[in-house]
């Protein structure tokens, strides 16, 4: 049975995929995230992880690489990692109060097969006062977290309902990444 690579340095995903029961090991690979021009957030998700997959393949042919990508958007704009306190405050501004997407695009490939899902969660957010931005901020929570967030901390207090899959907002969505690990022969 061929060995599974998990494609991604995120300890959220490895934790997410040990759920599973599988044995992996990790190799993070270095590619190009920008966002194409029009580009829309499921196409953007899925062609990452795509690509990510195939950059890893390359190095280690004979495996199985699994293989993620997750995006906020709202309104049909993608809302990226915050750079800075500032533009923290402008994405929770923008999701205050409102209902956005989380995206996972999930990619499993082989050199004989591939298989892609992406998958979509409504997360529906509470108004937010400056006071509770300022002191999630200084948590150091939202730093590196696509929307500025991290369901599973501390903005859980933020978010009245989720409409799908928890763990794909987390960052990889179990149910399907077993169905496709399951297409390439390394889940019952």
């Amino acid at each position: 049975m061929a060995h599974l690579i998990l494609a991604s340095g995120s300890p959220r995903r490895q934790e997410l995929l040990r759920q599973l029961g599988v044995d992996f090991s990790i190799v993070s690979p270095d590619i190009d995230e920008s966002v194409a021009v029009n580009e829309q957030a499921a196409i953007y998700v899925e062609r990452l992880a795509c690509e990510k997959a195939q950059a890893v393949l390359q190095q280690h042919p004979d495996a199985v690489i699994l293989a993620a990508d997750t995006c906020v958007s709202i309104s049909n704009q993608i809302i990226g990692k915050p750079r800075d306190k500032q533009h923290a405050f402008e994405i929770w501004s923008l999701l205050s109060g409102r209902c956005h997407q989380v995206l996972t695009g999930v990619c499993v490939m082989t050199a004989q097969q591939q298989h892609n899902v992406v998958v979509s969660t409504d997360v529906e957010f509470q108004h937010l006062s400056l006071h509770e931005m300022d002191a999630y901020w200084a948590s150091n929570e939202p730093i590196g977290k696509a929307g500025a967030y991290a369901i599973q901390g501390i903005a859980a207090r933020f978010i009245p309902c989720i409409h799908g899959s928890y763990s794909n907002v987390v960052g990889l969505p179990l149910h399907e990444t077993a169905q496709l690990l399951k297409a390439v022969g390394l889940l019952d």
